[in-house]
């Protein structure tokens, strides 16, 4: 029986809810699509590693490399342990899972920082970062690299103060708009509202102290991520003051799952059938996966969403291909190696 992966730190980078995933918008955002090309035509040659799948290296190696951000609540970042948590750790962790019985050994999955998500995004086409997770579905990144199922869904909002934005494009102009750089985000604003005034972020909490102090009318960017942020304020808000998603409606709806380097079907086999059992054995009332979903999206988890939702959103998903035949193999919970470092702040 091959061992349940581990998770390690390695390295520091250069720098609502849940909907149908057939519900993806098919609209490309302007200038998103030749950034996009831009990006990709700047890769260059395949590397060497390109040769070889995923599932080659890793089964060489006995190590999956996961890249992400380190401040992106739930997805991953670091709590009030030093810990990295989040539940891209928790689906990578699956996956990691689910290449230990193919290979029938031990996988350590290691984790990449990588704050930009023009450059993650990049990595994994390289084939230099073999998965990413809590990443948006976009019909330009589909061409360049593969996605999961989806495992939430979610869509660009706007968190404003005392309801001082609606969300609409006209409202937009000339106001100090925060987004992370590179972000889905960015782009959907800079498309809807050219006047707008973008202001750059380094992470989503400076954007919401930004916001509070005044400097911000508004930070854009993902609305589970933007509600997730707002769990850090445990202090509670100034008096009087009350924090806004807007508008009701989210501009544009899309996918979240994993993206991995194309032409690497076994793997993104595995990665789904991963993906799927985490959603089914939630469905079948599993106790690992019900907790692992509980724990970041559930009523008493950090989005507090109802049962009902994310069931229909999960059934959902798995109307679009299979139901997971019983008995599903439920990978473990992520668990930090205590062998690993801090998580890089």
């Amino acid at each position: 029986m091959a061992a349940s992966p581990q998770l390690s730190i390695i390295g520091r980078s250069c720098s609502d809810a849940l909907p149908h995933p057939q519900r993806r918008s098919l609209a490309l955002a302007g200038g998103t699509l030749i950034s996009l090309l831009a990006l990709i035509t700047g890769l260059g040659a395949p590397s060497p590693a390109r040769a070889e799948t995923v599932v080659e290296r890793v089964a060489r190696t006995g190590v999956l490399t996961l890249g992400g951000r380190t401040d992106l609540i739930p997805g991953s970042y670091v709590d009030a342990n030093g810990q990295l948590v989040g539940v891209s750790l928790d689906v990578a962790t699956r996956i990691a899972a689910e290449l230990a019985r193919y290979l029938n050994k031990p996988i350590r999955v290691d984790f990449r920082r990588v704050d930009s998500p023009d450059t993650l995004f990049k990595l994994v086409s390289q084939g230099e970062v073999d998965l990413a997770c809590g990443v948006q579905f976009t019909w330009e990144r589909e061409m360049y690299a593969d996605y999961t199922l989806p495992y939430s869904l979610s869509g660009i909002r706007l968190l404003t103060r005392n309801a001082a934005l609606n969300g609409s494009p006209e409202g937009l102009v000339g106001k100090r708009i925060g987004v992370l750089s590179g972000s889905l985000g960015e782009a959907r604003i800079k498309d809807l509202q050219p006047k707008a005034n973008l202001v750059p972020l380094s992470d989503l909490q400076s954007g919401v102290r930004s916001l509070l102090a005044g400097r911000l009318d508004a930070v854009a960017g993902d609305s589970l991520t933007l509600a997730g942020t707002l769990t850090a304020f445990t202090g509670g808000l100034p008096k009087g003051t009350t924090l806004d998603l807007v508008p009701r409606e989210p501009l544009g709806r899309y996918g979240v799952g994993c993206i991995l380097p194309e032409n690497n079907s076994t793997f993104r086999n595995l990665a789904n059938l991963a993906v799927a059992g985490l959603l089914q054995g939630y469905l079948d009332g599993e106790p690992a996966a019900v907790a692992t979903v509980n724990r970041w999206f559930g009523p008493s988890g950090i989005l507090q969403l109802p049962p009902d939702l994310i069931r229909s959103f999960f059934e959902s998903v798995l109307f679009s291909v299979e139901r997971v035949g019983a008995p599903v193999r439920m990978a473990p919970a992520a668990q930090p190696n205590p062998q690993s470092p801090s998580a890089p702040r």
